[in-house]
Parts: C-alpha cells; structure tokens; sequence
C-alpha cells in the first residue's frame, strides 16, 4: 500500500514535469518563431500576425464574429493579400470568406442548425450558378485556365454562396440590425480614411498607401486624377485603389443609409450621428468625381422618395438643381455634360469598347466565351459596363438569367413591402437594402466591377446586397414565426 502511494506521488511529480517541461518548449518555439518573423518581416506585420491569429481563433468560434469579419475586410481591406505565397496568394477576403462559410458548415455538422431557411428566389440564383459553371468550362476551348483564375472564379461561386448562407443566418430582426449596424459604421470608418487621405498632403498619402504593398496593394503611382492627368483634380481612393469602384461601394452605402435618417427606430441609438455618418460619406463620394456613381445614388434616394418619403421628393429634386449651381460642383457639371455629348476621352473610350463588345456578342451570343480568354484576336471581354461583360462571358442567356434573377429579388421585396411597413424593426432596413442594390445596379451599367473577376470585393458587394434583401423580406414575411422560433447566429 505504501508503496503504490509512492509510486502515485512519483507519478505525479514526473507529470507535473512532463507539463512543464511542454509548456516551456511551447512557449520557446513561439517566441523563437516571433522573433524570427520579426526580424524578417519587420514590427508592423508581425503585430498584424500576432492580431490577425487570435482575431481567427475567435472567429471560428462564432458565426456573427466571422461574418462581421468578412464585411470588414472587404469595406476597409478588399484588395489586401496575405503575405506570402503558397501556389497562389491567397487573399484576406478569400480567408474572410472561407472562415465564415467553415463556421457556418461547423454549425450543420455539430446539429446547432437542423433545417435550412431559403426563399423562391434561390432556385434562380441556382441555376445561375449552374450557367457560371456551364460557361466556364465551355470557354476553356479557348485558352487554358490560370490558377489565378480559378481561384478568381471559385471565390466569385463563394460570393454568390452567400446569398444563400445569409438568409439561413439571419433569422431575427435584431441579428439583421446588428449587421447593418456594423456595415454602416465600417463604410463610415472608409469614408473618413477616403477624405482624410484626400486631404493629406499628396506626398504623404502617398507614403500611407504604399506602407500597404506589403500585403498586395500597388507599391507606387496610387494617387489617382480625372483622366489619369495630374494637370486636372485628384480623385479620392481610400483603400479601394481605383475612386470608380470606391465611388460605387460608397453610393451604395449611402443608399443603405439614407432611409435610417428619418426611421422610427433607427440601428443607431443617436440620429446626428446616422446624420454625420451620411454627409461624410456623401462627401466621400463626392471627391471620387465618379459620374456613374453620383448618378447611381440618386436612383437610389428617388426609390426611397417614391416608396416611403414622396413629401420629400421636390426637396431632394430642388437640392439636386441648387448643386448644379454651386461654385464647388460646376467641375461635376461640366464632366457631366462631356459625358453625355462624348466629348471627354473617358466617354470616347467607352464608347469605343460598347461598340467592340457588341460585335463580340454579335458573334458568340448563346454561351458568351468564358472566362479564361477570346477565340479571336480582335476580340476581348473588358467593357465599362457590367451588363455589357456578362453578355461577353456567359451570353445573353446568362445575362437574361441575371436580370431575371435581380427581378425577382426586387419582386420578393416589394411583397413584403406591404407587411414590413408595419414594423419599425425592418421598414427602413427593407427599403435602404432594396435602394443599396437598385444603386449597385445602375452603377454598373457604367462600371464592370461587380463581375470582372480580379475585383472580387466589389463581387461580393453585390451578393451580400442580394442576400440581404432576401432575408429581410423572408424575415419581414415570416416574422410571427420568426419571433416565436427565433435563432440569432451564435
């Protein structure tokens, strides 16, 4: 007996050294691997690593946390890469993105999900993705994929997954306003970087957004001017790269906001603050000198004018002329009016590539020529227009399949219109969404950023817009059952 006793505290001692002995090799190995990071990647990154580890670890235990993560690196980091390279580069919205789908599939496969929440629409969207998929393969008879662009190509599948995930997340009103909440605040945190680097003397943005080639931004050349003539006024970028694509991110913010300023319960507590929010990003805006944007935005607030605010539509229409005449917006005058007399070479160069795509189309019109490249020589897919690239890519079929999508998405909206005004946890959400895509979508009749494959933050804009509006008019639709069954994401 006396001697098993010994044995147990023997035991015991040399367990208590086994612990120790791990945690103190442990422990060396991480700080031998911090200090070799370093000394090879500078303080900067390695903090940025050290952030970005315990950020994941936390995020793949909660599927809000994950989400939250995926609109922050796509509003303030979308072109951001990791790194290093392992075949290809991996993205921090390719990481964002997969994180937020692995915790969601860990939700189905730890039975914390037992049913899955679509709408009608979603069988549209599923055959768009099944006619992605068709014209992908199809244009592989003209030239070989790159990694690159599989990759591209896989995480434009996993965008327009998201409409599907979003919809089965969201499952009560408060989880949506939390996430609008967190957008509107993430887009008013890029509006203040875009006016503040504005501002800054060129120089020293400069220097700021270059510290940024680290992780795979451009090292030099990224202040950006109308017509890319430093003669003529800079153009704002924030950390978007190019003010087009930051003009339409920020007016569809702007739509998605707009209607928060006169809810009755607005997602923020303070209503100047909702107030603030707007201006700065209106400015925002304003200092990309993007026309199609601009332009974009106001289809967006006259939506919300004739929908819910009609007593404001003369004041929006009588702000709108009073602009045209202000000292500070005649240069947005005058290049309006360059755009639509073709007199600027922007327009000249639009122009001239509508005219190629349409013969393209002309020549391939059923299945587009894929992705991966042309069959002619004197041929080629990127045109200033969304519409215009997809007819190139995947067709006027898969065009017609897109549209007839977005349809019905606005359809599915305007139903639950009629039940959604009686709730003031939704009305201004449901129609600020609804306005956010009508924006994205007349945005992109001048802009090909919401389906060129090398801007997939912009990609994931539009899915994210679309999956929103599905789930908050199946929220606003279903909203007994939802108070009673109600699941937050967790």
């Amino acid at each position: 007996m006396q001697t098993e006793s010994i044995f147990q505290v023997w035991y015991a001692r040399q367990n208590k050294y086994t612990h120790a002995l791990l945690l103190g090799l442990a422990i060396g190995i991480l700080g031998g691997l911090l200090g070799l990071l370093l000394a090879a990647a500078g303080p900067v990154i390695a903090a940025g690593a050290v952030i970005g580890l315990l950020v994941g670890l936390y995020i793949l235990t909660d599927l809000s946390a994950a989400l939250y993560g995926l609109i922050a690196v796509m509003t303030l980091l979308p072109f951001g890469t990791l790194p290093f390279k392992v075949v290809i580069t991996p993205t921090l919205l390719d990481v964002a993105a997969g994180a937020f789908v692995l915790v969601y599939l860990f939700q189905w496969m730890t039975g914390r999900r037992d049913r899955l929440h679509l709408t009608p629409v979603h069988l549209l969207l599923l055959i768009y993705i099944l006619w992605l998929l068709l014209s992908f393969a199809l244009g592989l008879r003209y030239a070989p994929p790159t990694p690159n662009k599989m990759r591209q190509f896989a995480e434009t599948l996993l965008s327009i997954s998201l409409t599907f995930i979003l919809v089965d997340a969201l499952r009560d009103p408060q989880t949506l306003r939390r996430l609008i909440l967190v957008f509107i605040l993430l887009m008013g945190t890029q509006a203040v970087i875009t006016v503040g680097l504005y501002i800054l003397p060129d120089d020293f943005a400069e220097r700021a957004l270059v510290r940024l080639a680290r992780i795979g931004y451009p090292d030099g050349g990224v202040i950006r001017y109308i017509e890319d003539n430093p003669a003529l006024r800079e153009r704002a970028i924030g950390t978007w790269v190019d003010p087009n694509v930051l003009g339409g991110v920020i007016a569809i913010s702007a739509s998605l906001v707009a209607p928060q300023i006169f809810a009755r319960k607005p997602v923020m507590r303070w209503r100047w603050l909702t107030v603030a929010l707007f201006g700065i990003i209106c400015l925002a805006l304003f200092l990309t000198f993007s026309r199609a944007s601009l332009l974009a935005l106001a289809a967006g607030l006259l939506l919300i004018g004739i929908i819910r605010y009609r007593q404001y539509i003369l004041v929006l229409a009588l702000g709108g002329i009073i602009l045209l005449f202000l000292p500070q917006t005649q240069i947005y005058f005058e290049r309006f009016v360059q755009a639509f007399t073709g007199a600027d070479l922007a327009t000249q160069m639009r122009i001239g590539e509508y005219t190629d795509s349409l013969r393209l189309i002309s020549r391939y019109p059923v299945f587009g020529v894929g992705f991966t490249g042309t069959p002619d020589i004197d041929l080629y897919t990127d045109v200033a227009s969304m519409y215009l690239i997809m007819a190139n890519q995947i067709g006027l079929v898969g065009l017609s399949i897109f549209l007839l999508t977005m349809l019905a998405i606005f359809a599915y909206g305007l139903r639950a219109w009629k039940k959604v005004q009686a709730n003031p946890e939704l009305d201004s959400i449901h129609l600020g969404i609804h306005a956010a895509l009508l924006t994205l979508l007349v945005n992109a009749v001048a802009d090909l950023y919401y389906f060129r494959l090398d801007f997939q933050a912009s990609i994931t804009m539009l899915w994210l817009m679309a999956g929103l509006g599905l789930a908050s008019s199946r929220l606003s639709l279903n909203s007994k059952s939802t108070v009673a069954k109600s699941q937050t994401v967790k």
